[in-house]
């Protein structure tokens, strides 16, 4: 729509996880490099950050940099009772069980994982949305996950991702041991004001656009409406770039910024 008006060659502020357009803030680049070290070490990763943090483009970057000699799987709704969990796994990995068993699902993973290890092959499994999953019942799957391990290496690699309590939930006593299990932490937090103009630079270049589009009074709105949550920033700028667009403004101001908070709802006031 307002694509060919601003010069652009895609819509840069889209909600969807596409990797291409993440933005390494120092935060993003610090969770990249723990991501692809626990990968590499076989490890368990605890991944968390407020909605819209960026998590699951993250975790979509990290699978497109690995290579062949991984096997990625994952679980975007974890919302399943303990059987289901490992009947998801199992399909995952291209296995047909026909029973519903809880040993003779993980005996029959195990399999699969060590015919993998043999193979060269490192399975990777991301668990996104991990504070869904229903009770202690399946984390303590997840926990059991854990034991594929030879004397000298672990067998896969698990990468939990989830909302900011899910690190609150695995605090409880009952958590314990598979808190035990999780080698490595990260809290992804909101971008710095200072790097809002290369995150919303960023996506234009991406999108086809060099030259500047959005003024500093804009930037300044949009790290204050959003408080540098990226998926809030692209709610902004792309009402502002619509509503540029219907008002034939060739440039970004703050006025613009206000409107479309306003409409988001986001300046404390929304419209009936």
């Amino acid at each position: 729509m307002y694509e060919k008006f601003y010069k652009l060659k895609s819509r840069p502020f889209s909600k969807t996880p596409d990797p291409k357009f993440l933005f390494l803030s120092k935060k993003h680049e610090e969770a990249m490099a723990r991501l692809q070290y626990a990968i590499e070490e076989k490890d368990l990763i605890l991944l968390t950050g407020e909605v819209g943090s960026g998590k699951t483009t993250l975790t979509r970057a990290v699978m497109d940099s690995l290579g062949g000699k991984y096997r990625v799987i994952i679980i975007i709704n974890p919302r399943l009772r303990p059987v289901q969990f490992l009947r998801t796994i199992a399909k995952r990995f291209g296995i047909d069980v026909p029973y519903n068993f809880k040993d003779s699902l993980l005996d029959t993973i195990y399999e699969k994982v060590y015919r993998d290890y043999e193979a060269g092959i490192t399975p990777v499994i991301i668990i996104d949305e991990a504070q869904l999953i229903p009770g202690k019942e399946t984390f303590e799957e997840i926990r059991l996950l854990t034991n594929f391990q030879l004397d000298t290496t672990n067998l896969l690699s698990l990468i939990l991702v989830g909302q900011t309590d899910l690190r609150n939930r695995l605090n409880h006593k009952t958590h314990l041991p598979l808190r035990q299990r999780i080698g490595l932490f990260y809290h992804l937090g909101p971008l710095e004001e200072n790097e809002i103009k290369g995150y919303v630079e960023h996506r234009l270049r991406i999108s086809g656009l060099e030259d500047p589009l959005f003024t500093d009074g804009a930037l300044k709105k949009l790290y204050q409406y959003s408080g540098g949550i990226p998926r809030l920033i692209n709610s902004l700028a792309a009402s502002a770039l619509l509503d540029g667009f219907g008002r034939e403004m060739r440039i970004i101001d703050e006025s613009l910024i206000n409107e479309a908070a306003r409409e988001l709802g986001l300046d404390g006031y929304r419209e009936n």
